[in-house]
């Protein structure tokens, strides 16, 4: 076995920043890595950037010659879903298997200390595992209201993204709400057209592969249907509101998004 190693892996999101900015003068050896789609979102590209500079040391960059393009051709066209989930064994955890190889590695995970959720699992079948797992986070008792208070006390603040999405991932994640997938329309209508042309129809099988359960984006990017998801959520976000008046804009969008769907998405790609 080789050396020992303490790795940090980011996703873009608020809990892994967090506990990059909160770890950063407690094990100055720490190494830092993205694994990169290569289909994310332009603001998660800027936020590393600043958090790179803040913590003084590069962000390995994994993924670089294989992204979702070169797995997909691989497993057919087949877009991955909430069952079948080739794209995190794909493209987040064998890369950071093959990042550590054969080390002893310590991997710190963000989870909160008011989440119940489990970390990494690891892919290797063998008796002896490497890859050891750390929840400073949970160690510490640090909740979510932490998280927001080591963001803005850094400096850093949230990722641009926030303002209309919960969760970091690929602009196209399956997990997306209705809701986030008008923010991207809206945003970054080059990247919906993009999505767009990942989905396919079978006219033999009548089979539809479709990023959003039940409907194809052509179809929620309709005027009508734009219309009657904006209304629904902002009725939503004024009744959180009035529930919770004290809460931040982000977690009034963020009780909105769980109410519309709450289905865990995958831990390594927005935390």
């Amino acid at each position: 076995m080789g050396q020992t190693r303490h790795l940090l892996g980011l996703s873009g999101g608020k809990d892994s920043s967090a506990l990059a900015v909160y770890m950063r003068d407690r094990v100055p050896e720490m190494e830092y890595f993205f694994t990169d789609t290569g289909k994310e979102l332009p603001e998660t590209y800027d936020f590393l950037d600043r958090l790179e500079a803040f913590l003084g040391k590069p962000i390995a960059r994994l993924n670089v010659e294989r992204d979702f393009d070169h797995w997909l051709t691989l497993h057919g066209g087949m877009l991955p879903s909430s069952q079948v989930r080739w794209c995190t064994i794909k493209l987040k955890i064998r890369p950071f298997e093959e990042y550590v190889g054969e080390d002893h590695a310590y991997h710190y995970i963000a989870i909160r200390a008011d989440e119940d959720r489990v970390g990494y699992k690891p892919l290797k079948t063998t008796s002896l595992r490497n890859i050891e797992p750390k929840y400073p986070f949970k160690d510490d008792g640090i909740t979510k209201e932490d998280v927001y208070r080591i963001l803005e006390e850094s400096g850093l603040g949230m990722p641009d993204y926030y303002n209309w999405r919960t969760r970091s991932g690929c602009y196209f994640c399956f997990f997306q709400r209705k809701s986030e997938w008008v923010g991207l329309l809206e945003q970054h209508p080059d990247l919906f057209e993009l999505a767009k042309s990942y989905e396919k129809f079978n006219p033999e099988t009548g089979e539809r592969f479709t990023w959003s359960q039940g409907e194809s984006l052509e179809e929620l990017a309709t005027p009508e249907r734009i219309e009657q998801i904006k209304e629904r959520t902002e009725q939503a976000k004024a009744s959180k509101k009035k529930d919770k008046p004290n809460q931040r804009l982000i977690e009034i969008l963020t009780d909105v998004h769980d109410d519309e769907d709450d289905e865990e998405p995958c831990l390594v790609c927005h935390k």
